[in-house]
């Protein structure tokens, strides 16, 4: 047999390894080509913020997961003269307001709710409240009617005044309902604050602009005032509601006196007394609640205390009793509250009280941030053992300590003078009572 010769069998094995580098290439490439199928899926999976999906069964991807918003976390506060934190509300609370009876605490927020807190739970460790809705709008400003039978708010996005009216149920809590039509449209500035007078007889808004508008029950404006401060950053009713007051970028304190005649007919507004001996804007002021006494601060950097208990209709002007230093509000606007005997005066800056006794004029408590925001209100029960404070969700409530310290010293002083014994066991018993709460406190100076 002859064998092949060398040129042919070299071409033959030549043949043969091409095909086999083919063939080899065409496997790689269908290799290659699979996986980055594969990774390409992997990675647009982990793109999408999903797990890659390890069987490959299912072309499908699972949808993305709803992101769950996360509620904001309610601002912590303790301290040792903290009685209470009333915190129902889900929403930043604007404003609050102790009904005349001191059964009860309103409360608006932006959660488009009004909430009636009971002030006897105060101490305890449940603080039950009633809810009011306000429909289609949130209230800023909230104020009890003198009955205690109904409150009235301001509206937000309405701009104007709503009145619900309270019944009580048969189980003893409340239903509100909202009068049919609301007061008409009359500002046309922000709206700084509102007030019913306490013999029921008026209704007060004032605007941030220069405007005070006095208004009947039903919604009618009897008298415009024209404060002429440029702009206004606060006004009130006094509590014996014969006067209203103003205060804005002037450096005084304008009141006025609200008219009625004997048969309860309004008559007229006519200018009453002003405050005068700040250099510079007034942020804010208060009455006692006897109305003989007026707090108010400025951006002078002081507080005063005055006496109001004059006969301002033979031109007698009202009495500087205390100035007292407060810096803060040279620099930031500030929130004032005078507790009912006048004795404590509370000033609030930022989430910051500072409590002073305006006997002395000293600092005796301080309060640091109290609120998550700053403080929208401020204001003493009408006892005044307790200061309430809004600012976030919640409403702080603390023990008036310089409040008590106060029945201390003006018991004692009185004591000297007391002449017949009946008089002397009563002071001695109110003296007593206000040490054994010093003392429940830790506050008793020794």
């Amino acid at each position: 047999m002859e064998l092949p010769q060398m040129p042919e069998l070299m071409g033959l094995s030549l043949l043969l390894g091409l095909l086999a580098l083919v063939a080899t290439a065409a496997v790689a490439r269908g290799w290659l080509r699979a996986e980055e199928e594969t990774n390409g899926r992997s990675a647009g999976q982990k793109a999408n913020g999903c797990p890659p999906d390890k069987s490959l069964k299912s072309k499908k991807q699972k949808p993305q997961q709803r992101i769950r918003k996360e509620k904001p976390q309610q601002h912590n506060f303790t301290h040792r003269l903290l009685a209470a934190a009333l915190k129902s509300h889900s929403g930043n609370i604007t404003c609050m307001d102790f009904s005349s009876n001191g059964k009860y605490l309103a409360t608006c927020a932006d959660d488009r709710t009004v909430r009636i807190w009971s002030t006897k739970d105060f101490l305890q460790r449940e603080h039950r409240s009633m809810r009011a809705n306000v429909e289609l709008d949130h209230a800023i400003l909230v104020r009890f009617s003198p009955d205690c039978r109904a409150f009235i708010v301001w509206l937000a996005n309405g701009d104007t005044l709503r009145i619900f009216k309270m019944m009580k149920r048969d189980d003893g809590g409340y239903t509100f309902t909202a009068t049919p039509e609301d007061f008409p449209k009359k500002h046309k500035a922000p709206i700084v604050n509102i007030g019913i007078a306490d013999t029921g007889k008026f209704i007060m808004t004032a605007s941030s602009d220069t405007t005070i508008l006095i208004w009947n029950l039903k919604g009618q404006v009897l008298s415009t005032i024209n404060t002429n401060h440029m702009n206004n950053t606060y006004a009130a009713i006094s509590p014996c509601s014969r006067f209203v007051a103003s205060c804005g970028f002037t450096p005084d304190v304008k009141v006025w006196e609200v008219c009625f005649g004997k048969k309860g007919d309004f008559q007229e507004v006519v200018r009453a007394f002003e405050l005068k001996g700040h250099s510079a804007a007034v942020h804010f002021f208060a009455f006692s609640n006897d109305s003989r006494r007026m707090a108010s601060v400025s951006k002078d950097g002081t507080w005063k205390l005055w006496d109001t208990d004059v006969e301002y209709k033979k031109q007698q002007d009202p009495y500087l009793l205390r100035t007292g230093r407060f810096e803060e509000a040279s620099t930031v606007p500030c929130r004032l509250a005078l507790s009912p005997d006048a004795q404590v005066l509370a000033l609030a800056s930022g989430s910051s009280i500072h409590l002073y006794n305006t006997r002395r004029g000293e600092k005796e408590e301080c309060f640091e941030q109290v609120h998550g925001e700053c403080i929208s209100d401020l204001s003493f029960d009408i006892t005044g053992r307790l200061l309430a404070s809004c600012g976030d969700r919640a409403v702080r409530l603390f023990h008036n300590t310089p409040g008590y310290r106060a029945v201390v010293e003006e018991m004692q002083a009185l004591l000297k003078r007391a002449s017949n014994e009946s008089t002397r066991q009563r002071l001695q018993q109110q003296l007593t009572q206000a040490q054994e709460a010093l003392k429940n406190l830790g506050a008793l100076k020794k």
